[in-house]
C-alpha cells in the first residue's frame, strides 16, 4: 500500500490474475526477454502503468563450469523461474541445452522426482530461497556458498566459493573417493581370504604343527600390512588436482 493505493509488481501471470491486460507493452516486453532480461509488470490499482527489466549478469565460471560437467558425461539442465525467451538467452550463453522455465519451488521439486523415477541419480545446484526444496529433494544438494541460509542448510555439499567450476571439482574428486574405498575394500578382501586358510592349518602338511608358533607373528605382520596398505593407498588422494 502506497498512500492509499494498492501497488503490485509481478509477471505476466499477476496482471491476468487480477484482470489487466499489458497489450501495449507485449512488443517491448518481448524484445526485453530476447535480449536476456527478466520482465515484471507494475499494476497500481489493478491496472498496469509500466514495467521493470531485470538482468542477472551470467557468472564467468558458468560456461566453463557446464563444460566440465559435459567431459564428466553429465546431462545438464537448467530448472528457472524466468520466463521463456530469457531462459532460451541465458542457456545459449552457458551452454545448455535442455531447460526448464518458468518454474516455481515446487515444480522445480517435481522435475527433480520424475528424473530419479527414470532412474536417473540427481544433483541439484542453488544458492536462493526457491532452490532450498529442489536442494532437499536432489540425491546430492549443492548449494553455492554465498547463496541464503535456507539454501546451504538445504545442501548436502556447501561450496565456499562462489567458483561454479567447483561443482565439476566436487564430482570428480567424489569419484576418487569412491574408486579408493572400493580398492581398500579389495585389498582387505585379498589379505582376508589369502590367510584365513593359513590360519587354519593350510600349512600344517607342509611344516608340521610347529608353525603354530608362528603364525601369531605372521598374523601381526600380516595385519600390519594391511594396514600400511589401505591407509597408504587412501593418501594418494592428495594428489588430486582441481
Amino acid at each position: 500500500m502506497v498512500d492509499g493505493r494498492t501497488v503490485r509488481v509481478g509477471s505476466r501471470i499477476l496482471a491476468t490474475d487480477s484482470g489487466a491486460t499489458a497489450a501495449d507493452l507485449e512488443q517491448r516486453l518481448q524484445a526485453l526477454e530476447k535480449s536476456g532480461k527478466t520482465t515484471m509488470l507494475v499494476l497500481v490499482d489493478g491496472k498496469v502503468v509500466g514495467a521493470l527489466a531485470l538482468a542477472d549478469k551470467l557468472k564467468p565460471s558458468a560456461a566453463p563450469a557446464v563444460d566440465s560437467l559435459k567431459k564428466l558425461g553429465l546431462e545438464v539442465i537448467m530448472l528457472t523461474g524466468d520466463n521463456e525467451r530469457t531462459a532460451a538467452v541465458i542457456a545459449q550463453e552457458a551452454g545448455i541445452e535442455k531447460f526448464y522455465a518458468g518454474v516455481t519451488p515446487q515444480r522445480k521439486e517435481e522435475i527433480i522426482e520424475s528424473l530419479q523415477k527414470e532412474g536417473k541419480v540427481v544433483a541439484m545446484v542453488g544458492d536462493g530461497i526457491n532452490d532450498a526444496p529442489a536442494l532437499a529433494k536432489a540425491d546430492v544438494g549443492i548449494a553455492i556458498g554465498s547463496g541464503t541460509d535456507i539454501a546451504r542448510e538445504a545442501g548436502g555439499i556447501v561450496m565456499i566459493s562462489g567458483d561454479l567450476r567447483n561443482v565439476a571439482t566436487a564430482i570428480r574428486l567424489s569419484r576418487k573417493t569412491l574408486s579408493k574405498i572400493r580398492q581398500n575394500l579389495f585389498w582387505a578382501f585379498l589379505y582376508n581370504v589369502g590367510l584365513i586358510p593359513i590360519a587354519a592349518g593350510a600349512l600344517v602338511p607342509l611344516f608340521g604343527v610347529q608353525i603354530y608358533n608362528v603364525l601369531p607373528f605372521l598374523a601381526a605382520g600380516a595385519m600390519a600390512l594391511s594396514s600400511v596398505t589401505v591407509v597408504s593407498n587412501s593418501l594418494l588422494l592428495f594428489r588430486f588436482k582441481a
